[in-house]
């Protein structure tokens, strides 16, 4: 069984929505899972937005739950740890540097394969180049300018944008990203499993 964890700020918008989409697209395809969330900056027993609760249940899903404040205790927990942005991730391993093995975007996790890994590396590796050479003063081929707008825009962005304080539109909005994202998660966590069980 696989346990995960999600993690946004306050813990009663994305992360709740992102957990109830997996507690039940799991249980719909078999997939057993245990899955909590929590958040980088709130407090503890805080209600899940009213708006995220409404998205959730014009799609049919329950949710109770409250806020937790993330703790090591969850992260240790964990075998995977998804974040709702880069900058909850980067705060994660700022904090808890041992967790990196674990710890991705949500969408990093879910949509990440062997293409998009190496148009990432490919395009860490052109912007080092890049500025070495902006350093040394040499110039810039416009061929390595195009490639590296290319790749920037062909990767996608791994953040899931915050709705807190928006309107009904907004968390709308939210769910349907989440779910969408839900969706390639557990298809890919089916996919590990598969090849485990190999």
């Amino acid at each position: 069984m696989k346990r995960i964890l999600f993690i946004c700020t306050g813990n009663t918008c994305r992360s709740p929505m992102a957990e109830a989409f997996l507690k039940g697209l799991a249980h719909e395809k078999g997939l057993i899972v245990a899955v909590r969330s929590a958040g980088t900056s709130t407090v503890n027993g805080m209600p899940v937005s009213a708006n995220s609760l409404y998205a959730l249940n014009r799609r049919g899903i329950q949710h109770k739950g409250s806020s937790s404040v993330l703790q090591e205790e969850a992260l240790e927990w964990a075998d995977l740890v998804l974040t709702m942005t880069s900058a909850h991730k980067r705060d994660v391993l700022q904090k808890y540097p041992n967790m990196m093995d674990k710890t991705y975007t949500v969408k990093e996790f879910a949509y990440m394969d062997e293409e998009l890994q190496q148009k990432i590396t490919e395009l860490e590796s052109l912007y080092t180049d890049l500025q070495m050479k902006q350093i040394l003063g040499q110039p810039i081929e416009e061929k390595e300018r195009q490639r590296l707008i290319a790749l920037d825009q062909s990767i996608p962005n791994f953040d899931v944008a915050d709705p807190f304080g928006g309107s009904q539109s907004h968390y709308d909005h939210c769910a349907d990203e989440l779910e969408e994202v839900i969706f390639k998660l557990v298809d890919k966590l089916l996919l590990l499993r598969s090849q485990q069980q190999k």
